[in-house]
């Protein structure tokens, strides 16, 4: 199993619903930061999701780490599309990342899914969204690795932000 599809199973694991779930999701735990789960955009064989924690920060909520997600359902594998956080800081500058660049974001988001599910996070589908979605902004460490384009989800076209690789 390579490491796509491994990150597929932990999603799974944590999101069995995910195929049907929309808008935002939150899973609270005891003694286990709330993890945020949006579904972005719902195509017939992909989901774009974004997962992550607020941290309070002197200047409001701060995503950390803060990934967008591809699920791919009919292949069964997730692929970090964007990944922002600042426990690995190694941005190198570079404008495309390296095949193995993209293999450490990967791999972060495995070891993340799996602690996340190990800390007895879940989403099902019908539950309740945030109320009160954090919002806030820092700096984080991030390197450009596509460029803007657009998206489109039940008729609305959606601009995609530019894609980021911290790792």
């Amino acid at each position: 199993m390579d490491l796509c599809d491994e990150n597929y199973h932990h999603l799974i694991r944590l999101a069995p619903d995910l195929r049907f779930m929309e808008g935002l999701q939150v899973s609270r735990c005891e003694a286990a930061m709330d993890l945020y789960l949006d579904v972005l955009e719902q195509t017939p064989y992909t989901t774009l999701i974004h997962l992550t924690y607020y941290f309070d920060h002197e200047r409001g909520q701060k995503p950390d780490p803060d990934a967008r997600v591809r699920i791919y359902h009919d292949s069964d594998q997730a692929e970090v599309i964007e990944l922002r956080q600042s426990s690995l800081p190694l941005n190198t500058g570079l404008e495309h990342p390296t095949l193995e660049q993209k293999w450490k974001a990967n791999l972060f988001l495995s070891k993340w899914l799996s602690y996340s599910v190990q800390q007895g996070h879940g989403f099902r589908f019908g539950q309740k969204g945030a109320a009160d979605h954090p919002i806030g902004s820092g700096p984080v460490n991030t390197m450009r690795i596509s460029s803007v384009g657009s998206t489109k989800n039940a008729g609305q076209t959606r601009p995609t932000k530019i894609i980021f690789l911290n790792i």
